[in-house]
């Protein structure tokens, strides 16, 4: 069995979705693995991954207008407000989602729908720099 890993440092925009497919697709060439799986694990608690459309960006617009509606900024709803108004929904936001996805490798190459990418969610108004553990094992 093959184990090779990987850190990604991401560079966000602020608020919104990153496309980690090529990264990662890249980490799994790197690897040697034709059949396994590769984990991807965001290292913040105010960022989040999903596997979603990647053809429509009117899909990731709706996203981000409904967790805006499930976890608002509003500075009279939490106490935790250490590093300004979005702190704590972003907290929420990526309670919410997930830290991780598994996606299959199959003949050497990420098993994604044709419709589907790996995105980093930046759930922090300003831009941040994220740090992504690839990890792909199999054979």
């Amino acid at each position: 069995m093959k184990v090779h890993q990987e850190v990604l440092e991401i560079g966000t925009r602020g608020r919104g979705f990153t496309d980690l497919s090529e990264r990662v697709e890249a980490v799994v060439a790197a690897s040697g693995v034709r059949t396994g799986l590769a984990t991807v694990f965001v290292q913040h608690t105010s960022a989040s991954l999903v596997i979603q459309e990647n053809a429509d960006p009117s899909v990731r617009r709706d996203l981000e207008r409904w967790i805006g509606k499930v976890a608002p900024e509003d500075a009279s709803a939490y106490e935790h407000d250490d590093e300004g108004l979005d702190d704590m929904p972003a907290h929420l936001r990526a309670a919410l989602t997930r830290t991780s996805e598994v996606v299959p490798v199959a003949n050497g190459r990420l098993g994604l729908g044709t419709w589907q990418a790996i995105y980093l969610w930046e759930h922090r108004r300003a831009p941040h720099t994220r740090r992504v553990i690839v990890h792909v094992q199999g054979a």
